[in-house]
């Protein structure tokens, strides 16, 4: 089969982000015969695949893994059955450019892929609540670590009348958030919306927040169309119903993709230390001017990020956010990787026999 003839051309794949690398990555297969296809919904082993030839409904069978870092998943292009398979089967998924990866609430401390080859990840945040920039930070972490440009949408900025109490909200984000994008979007009012566009034009962004951040009433108006249900938060504590229950890949009108998602309680970091590290890019930048190398801030001598929460440059609980992702970071890791296991065990032990050596001190000083 030739991809290049008029009744299979991938062009309708355009608006779903095809380009000239994924042709190139789907080569051999064309060879194959198979057809290209990007994975817009996922459901119990079978998936809806956008194709040359309009969406396929395809079993997943021949590509389930043990690693469930490799699950097919909604935005991963595939190669799938041509027409007259009955069923269609996805036969293989390209490599991926990007995955937004959180850990499960299992004890198995596995990773679970929300979305797959992503240039924006959307991180709603609702005003109509106390800001929580802790939560904001932890999503912009793993946001980084996908590979794809965070940007912090704060929802419902019609609820914030003033605009000097407006202008204050985004500045807190902004502090939360070095070299992100933070815009007040109003999808009630339209406020910010067109801006929004802009920012994740010809892309696949990915929408990520609680539930009740107003996800699908952004989704809505981005797609200019009621699209994704809508349900009202409670009055009780300003939390939301999961509307959405899977995770759905949108085609937006003023182009690129965009793929929504349930609202999440949890969101628990996988292997995100370098994620971590540019959400608080300042606090290693101040750290290159400490004492020593391996200094963990804490109350060691000539420590620089101490100083400056000391004179103000630093906001300490911005250092306490720093400090718990980090751990939590690390443990996770820990329970995936021996080695590193290894190394916070051996950091234990010296720090222990440390503290030890201070106790002795202290009482031969009594």
């Amino acid at each position: 089969m030739n991809l290049s003839s008029p009744s299979v051309s991938s062009r309708p794949l355009t608006v779903y982000g095809w380009d000239e690398g994924w042709e190139a990555e789907f080569a051999p297969y064309a060879e194959q015969g198979f057809l290209p296809g990007r994975v817009v919904r996922v459901d119990r082993g079978l998936c809806d695949v956008a194709t040359p030839v309009g969406i396929v409904r395809a079993d997943t069978e021949f590509v389930v893994p043990r690693d469930p870092m490799k699950v097919v998943c909604t935005g991963d292009w595939v190669a799938v059955d041509p027409e007259g398979s009955d069923p269609r089967y996805v036969r293989t998924l390209l490599p991926r450019r990007t995955a937004f990866v959180r850990s499960t609430s299992s004890k198995r401390s596995e990773g679970q892929i929300l979305a797959a080859n992503v240039d924006h990840a959307v991180v709603a945040v609702s005003l109509a609540a106390e800001l929580d920039l802790g939560r904001v930070e932890r999503f912009l972490a793993l946001a980084w670590e996908s590979g794809a440009q965070p940007v912090v949408v704060l929802t419902k900025a019609d609820l914030v009348p003033e605009a000097a109490t407006l202008a204050h909200l985004v500045q807190d984000v902004e502090t939360a958030a070095p070299g992100v994008p933070v815009l007040a979007v109003s999808s009630e009012t339209g406020e910010g919306v067109d801006v929004l566009e802009a920012v994740l034009a010809g892309g696949t962004a990915v929408l990520l927040g609680q539930s009740g951040a107003g996800k699908s009433t952004l989704a809505n108006a981005l797609l200019g169309e009621d699209v994704m249900d809508v349900q009202a938060i409670r009055d009780v504590d300003g939390k939301g119903r999961h509307t959405t229950t899977t995770r759905n890949l949108l085609v937006l009108p003023g182009g690129g993709v965009l793929i929504d998602t349930p609202g999440l309680r949890g969101v628990g970091l996988w292997d995100a230390g370098s994620g971590v590290g540019q959400v608080f890019s300042e606090i290693e930048e101040f750290a290159v001017d400490c004492r020593f190398q391996d200094c963990a801030h804490v109350a060691e001598p000539g420590c620089a990020v101490l100083a400056a929460v000391d004179s103000g440059e630093l906001p300490e609980r911005r250092l306490e956010s720093y400090r718990k992702l980090l751990r939590e970071n690390q443990r996770i890791v820990a329970k995936t990787d021996a080695r590193v296991r290894a190394e916070i065990r051996r950091d234990w032990k010296r720090k222990g026999a440390e503290g030890r050596a201070a106790m002795e001190a202290k009482r031969g000083r009594w």
